[in-house]
């Protein structure tokens, strides 16, 4: 059973240009409605009681969009409905403009113990370019607040690749967020998304992104300043103090299970991938009619369960130990993929140590390339699961 939860709040104050979550401006929605049905929908779970909850994550749209009353409403309900006694991360997604004191405290006296806070860049030109609403003094008032009230497990999340940037631009939003000295930096590169502000633009010839080149340049200087700070990388994206790695975020890497709450929210529970209705219309009338909120389900596969174990867990800095994956699914990873494994090694880009298999430095930067090499390879008609060490 799963061991994490992800609950959704899709109201944003402000539409992100670059977002493709699924989301709704916050002025004259059924917020206090929507907040009574994620607790109903959580009520309806069928857990194993004897599974406590190890991490929860608590994102968006904007969960800070909330009123503190609402937000205090939200997880007296999480309290009452989750087993939640064992939790040890709990994250919450924060805008910068909207971490006011009145708000930290709820999220501090209900058991909020990390938070991720969507920085996105320092460099108030970009900040407009991309559609987000604070601006530089926002994230330092956020900081200061957040320590006040006592968080000392703080992540940002910066942004590269994006329109018009430079190269010294990002050099200096890294700058910037490690001068903070925060616990943990997730950075990720500008993808443009279907049903979002810039798809459109770019259909248009209205969007301008950096050369590729430039954008690899980003990311090697993301590496190499964060290695330098004393924040490891432990995944593609993502830079932490020894210790303060996600959680949360390792569930989905390891390709383990978790429950997930909310319009358009997505899980992975007893073996089959879910996703719930997201017009916010479809998702609350389920709800009424005390049903699930499911849009689609569907059983995961054994190939597909080994596809996701490679693509998922080659992106953590360690990746994937050959004996763990014996004892999941039966087979050694050469079995099913040695002419893969061996192209990748002969080329740079991926090695192996002490039973492991990782990305190389230049497979990190090719990562979607390694990724590919290990799809549509095996045949669900031949291949079934041995018996396994569990």
């Amino acid at each position: 059973m799963s061991k994490a939860c992800y609950i959704h709040i899709p109201f944003c104050e402000q539409i992100c240009f670059y977002c493709d979550f699924n989301k709704f401006y916050l002025e004259n929605q059924p917020v206090d409605e929507y907040i009574e049905s994620l607790i109903l929908e959580m009520s309806f779970s069928h857990r194993d009681a004897n599974e406590p909850l190890k991490s929860i994550y608590i994102g968006g749209g904007t969960p800070t969009a909330l009123s503190a009353e609402q937000l205090n409403r939200l997880l007296v309900g999480v309290k009452q409905n989750l087993p939640i006694g064992q939790v040890k991360e709990f994250t919450v997604e924060v805008n910068p403009d909207n971490a006011t004191k009145e708000r930290l405290k709820v999220l501090k006296k209900h058991g909020v113990n990390r938070l991720s806070i969507g920085v996105q860049s320092f460099d108030e030109h970009l900040l407009k370019e991309i559609g987000r609403t604070h601006d530089e003094e926002n994230i330092y008032r956020a900081i200061e607040n957040c320590r006040e009230i006592g968080f000392d497990n703080i992540s940002l999340d910066l942004m590269f690749g994006l329109p018009h940037q430079t190269i010294e631009q990002f050099r200096q939003s890294v700058a910037k967020a490690i001068a903070l000295d925060v616990e943990h930096v997730s950075a990720y590169s500008l993808k443009i998304e279907e049903k979002t502000i810039f798809f459109n633009r770019q259909r248009k010839g209205q969007l301008t992104l950096p050369p590729e080149d430039d954008e690899i340049v980003m990311y090697k200087v993301l590496c190499e300043e964060m290695r330098k700070n004393g924040l490891r990388q432990y995944e593609i994206s993502n830079f932490a103090k020894p210790g303060f790695e996600s959680n949360h975020n390792l569930v989905y890497w390891n390709n383990e299970e978790y429950e997930a709450y909310g319009a358009g929210a997505h899980g992975y529970i007893n073996g089959y991938r879910f996703q719930n209705h997201g017009p916010l219309n479809k998702y609350l009338e389920s709800i009424r009619n005390g049903k699930l909120p499911r849009l689609l389900e569907h059983k995961v596969t054994v190939v597909e369960q080994i596809e996701e174990e490679m693509f998922l867990g080659l992106r953590k800095r360690i990746g994937l130990n050959d004996r763990n994956f014996q004892q999941k699914y039966g087979y050694k990873m050469r079995e099913l993929f040695d002419a893969q494994i061996e192209d990748l090694r002969k080329r740079d880009l991926i090695e192996e140590e002490d039973g492991n298999i990782r990305l190389t430095e230049d497979g990190l930067l090719l990562a979607n390339e390694v990724f590919e090499a290990f799809l549509a390879v095996l045949d669900e008609s031949k291949l079934s699961l041995r018996e396994r060490n569990d």
